[in-house]
């Protein structure tokens, strides 16, 4: 919308209308919704808040949150007040979305809340007025799974067949599947490294994580052995280090000829697909639901297991508070029954016949 249009009218949680009737500007050049996304620095950080604050735009306009027609990059966000937030905040309560969903939509609205006033097209007391929303503070069962040693173990079978030793995406696979599990690497750190990232010497890996911290992800022998066994196979022609390839197992290439990275999606599908083979092998594997995230959770997990300190697994992971590693403990019931289980009752006190 960049000339003079009337909006059509916003749904609100009960009847009548959020906004209606107004008529508004939208600048391409000094517009909130794409200032926001142009200041985050990660894609991953951009594609997930233009998602929520494309939901927010259609809840507004009564869409369903499916309309891919509808997006927040022609809302006028600069016209939005405090009685217009807290309308929207109940609506997202509506949706029966966790605490952390809900949350992550607000500080999406807050933000290009800022980007408005920044601009000039919201004044400070205006601003503070409509952000001026309690975030949820539910709490709720941490999300995700433990993975155990032996469904890893499994993850790893499927990745060799003894038909086709060598096979480059098998190879891939049980190095890029090792990394996860023993250094903690986000899936998104992880496809965007570069060969010239992995360190041999010192069997560490050059990431850079959010907000642009470079840290180092040690990783162990075993891992190590891996990873050099798919360098063999992938060769050192500079470019990504666990590149895409195509179904004969033939890297693709970008248009230098360099080793194309793959994303965070192409990821994802492999794991989806490497844990349906296991779950040939071992049908218990069909009801759970793994994700790359989860090799991140269990390898926090199996530091503290270890007794390794808080601060050292803050420093390894790459977290800016140890608050926020503590969250990702994700090890199994039993450790925690194991903990109960070391208390004791204490004896209850002798008593003779005849003791009233």
């Amino acid at each position: 919308m960049t000339t003079t249009d009337r909006l059509p009218a916003l749904a609100v949680p009960v009847a009548g209308e959020l906004l209606a009737g107004d008529v508004v500007r939208v600048d391409p050049m000094r517009n909130p919704y794409r200032t926001y996304l142009d200041n985050l620095r990660s894609a991953q950080s951009r594609t997930a808040m233009r998602g929520c604050l494309d939901r927010l735009a259609r809840i507004m306009r009564g869409a369903a949150l499916d309309d891919r027609e509808v997006t927040g990059e022609d809302f006028p966000w600069q016209i939005l007040r405090y009685e217009h937030t807290i309308r929207l905040r109940a609506k997202l309560l509506e949706q029966g979305w966790s605490a952390a969903y809900i949350n992550k939509h607000l500080v999406g609205l807050r933000r290009v809340l800022k980007e408005s006033w920044r601009l000039g097209d919201l004044s400070a007391e205006e601003y503070e007025r409509a952000i001026d929303l309690e975030g949820e503070r539910i709490e709720t069962l941490p999300a995700g799974r433990h993975i155990s040693a032996d469904v890893l173990a499994l993850l790893l079978d499927v990745c060799h067949d003894p038909d086709n030793p060598g096979n480059p995406a098998d190879v891939r696979d049980g190095a890029m599947f090792a990394v996860l599990y023993t250094s903690g690497v986000r899936r998104e750190e992880l496809v965007s490294r570069m060969l010239a990232d992995w360190r041999p010497e010192s069997k560490g890996l050059r990431v850079l994580g959010k907000g642009n911290k470079q840290r180092m992800a040690y990783v162990p022998d075993d891992t190590a052995a891996l990873i050099e066994e798919w360098i063999v196979v992938r060769g050192r022609t500079p470019g990504a280090l666990f590149p895409s390839t195509w179904k004969g197992g033939r890297l693709r290439t970008d248009p230098k000829g360099r080793p194309a990275r793959m994303t965070g999606q192409g990821l994802r599908k492999i794991l989806m697909k490497r844990f349906a083979q296991a779950a040939e092998i071992d049908p218990s594997l069909r009801e759970e639901k793994y994700g790359a995230h989860d090799f991140r959770r269990t390898f926090i997990g199996e530091l503290l297991d270890a007794g390794v300190d808080l601060a050292t697994a803050q420093a390894l992971v790459g977290h800016s508070s140890p608050a926020t590693t503590a969250r990702y403990d994700r090890r199994p019931e039993k450790t925690r029954q194991n903990a109960v289980n070391r208390l004791r009752l204490p004896d209850r006190p002798q008593r003779h016949a005849g003791d009233q």
